[in-house]
């Protein structure tokens, strides 16, 4: 097996909390409404709980993608070509980046996450079924560009963002991340990425709000978190997960209601919360395939082909990096 360590690019104090994740959580509180961002939902145990909603019967998009991988994976294995660097950004999923890799012949392997230990994890589980491909992890935040190894830095990259993770993001924020990954994949980059399609409401409300109450402990993690890294007191058990749909702004909106006025501690600064008042967590935005691409362009890709299943309930999208100005 061909794993390397990961390369550490996260900052964390003596005690192993990021500063960083520390200063959203506080800001995120004093802010009116409350949110958090959701790139905090993804320590350990969050990481193996998302594992297990994408396996719910609710959640339709990882079915959805996966399909899409495995009828159309020659596909784009053709247009990117062999021997590509493919940078994953997120840690690896043990059904779908197996198929890419299987398809696509990479030279190596880059996995890029926030959370060291499940990267780690899934590094090493991947290194497993590719023992001849060189897995190179790095521990960063994905969102900010990134100078890969100097042995591969002039080679040609493939980047892989699944999960539709992209709409978690503002439009605004998602333009800035998308140019970062441009950054971090080079000039002669492309990008497979993956959105969610905009679809009935039933389904999209479902989908965050699993009858087994998986993505509720997902939510709920966050607080366990904060209580763990923060030195906090939230009582987690006066919390509930919900999951609504915003037409305006076509996206789902996952927040924590408070089921009572409430007053908690978070790194000595005290925060209070009137019962029903909520702290935003997560938005998964729904794009229609103009608007997907639209997106992208604004951030410097060039859409190069687009898959959509029978169902039309996701959307993968193929793009090479536009030369500067957002000109080919």
């Amino acid at each position: 097996m061909n794993v390397r360590a990961p390369l550490r690019l996260v900052t964390t104090d003596e005690d192993g909390t990021a500063p960083a994740f520390r200063r959203d959580v506080l800001a995120g509180l004093a802010h009116s409404p409350k949110a958090i961002p959701a790139r905090w939902f993804y320590d350990f145990e969050g990481s193996q709980l998302f594992e297990e909603i994408t396996k719910q019967p609710e959640y339709y998009p990882t079915r959805s993608e996966i399909a899409l991988l495995e009828a159309h994976g020659k596909d784009f294995a053709a247009l990117a070509g062999p021997g590509r660097l493919v940078v994953e950004f997120g840690s690896g999923s043990s059904t779908k980046t197996p198929l890419l890799l299987a398809e696509t012949a990479p030279a190596a392997y880059v996995p890029i996450d926030i959370s060291g230990d499940f990267l780690h994890q899934s590094a090493q589980e991947l290194g497993s079924r590719f023992p001849e491909l060189p897995v190179i992890p790095i521990e960063a935040d994905f969102a900010m560009p990134i100078e890969l190894p100097e042995r591969y830095r002039d080679m040609p990259t493939l980047g892989f963002f699944p999960g539709s993770t992209i709409g978690n993001l503002e439009p605004f924020a998602a333009v800035d991340c998308l140019r970062a990954m441009r950054a971090t994949l080079g000039a002669s980059g492309q990008l497979l990425i993956g959105f969610d399609r905009v679809k009935d409401i039933g389904t999209l409300v479902a989908a965050y709000d699993d009858a087994q109450g998986v993505t509720a402990q997902f939510n709920l993690n966050l607080l366990y978190r904060i209580n763990r890294e923060l030195e906090a007191d939230i009582p987690v058990g006066e919390f509930v997960h919900e999951a609504r749909w915003n037409s305006e702004l076509s996206r789902i909106e996952m927040h924590l209601r408070a089921l009572r006025d409430l007053d908690f501690e978070v790194c000595g600064r005290r925060s209070a919360m009137a019962e029903g008042e909520t702290i935003h967590t997560e938005n998964s935005h729904k794009y229609t395939p103009e608007a997907a691409k639209l997106l992208l362009r604004a951030a410097g890709w060039l859409p190069l082909e687009s898959w959509s299943g029978e169902d039309e309930a996701f959307l993968l999208v193929l793009t090479r990096a536009a030369g500067m100005g957002g000109f080919p």
